[in-house]
């Protein structure tokens, strides 16, 4: 039954901390490709879990959770002043590997998927390579 109200605070959450990151924090150290990928909320609204995806480097990644860990007073500020709740939820900033796991899955499916290509050069003619028929006869 509180699942609506839920749903409905990670959302306003995810948009207030995405906002907070592209226009609002202007830190060198954050990388322009971070993006809030999901908010999971508790029940009782009082804590945000708020997953960030950084696409670059392991040092990138780690350079963006430090800027964003020292920013978190400031993110904290702007979403008390966007959520209209009695409550604001405490944000708890978190490194979302998702997206990183899977691109590399994909790539490891793509190599592999490339290796059975190249193994199956058997010599007999691909599908749509059709033989003339006066190719090795003789009249």
């Amino acid at each position: 039954m509180g699942s609506y109200r839920v749903d409905k605070m990670a959302s306003t959450v995810r948009n207030i901390v995405s906002d907070c990151i592209a226009n609002k924090l202007s830190d060198p150290r954050i990388c322009p490709m971070t993006s809030v990928t999901r908010v999971e909320m508790t029940g009782d609204l009082q804590i945000a879990r708020v997953f960030v995806s950084v696409m670059g480097t392991e040092a990138q990644a780690r350079t963006t959770m430090a800027a964003l860990t020292h920013a978190r007073g400031r993110i904290q500020r702007a979403v008390a002043q966007g959520v209209r709740a009695r409550f604001c939820p405490e944000v708890r900033i978190e490194l979302d590997e998702t997206l990183k796991k899977a691109a590399e899955t994909l790539q490891i499916i793509k190599e592999s998927l490339g290796d059975e290509a190249s193994d199956d050069t058997d010599g007999s003619p691909e599908i749509g390579e059709h033989q003339h028929p006066t190719d090795g006869a003789t009249a």
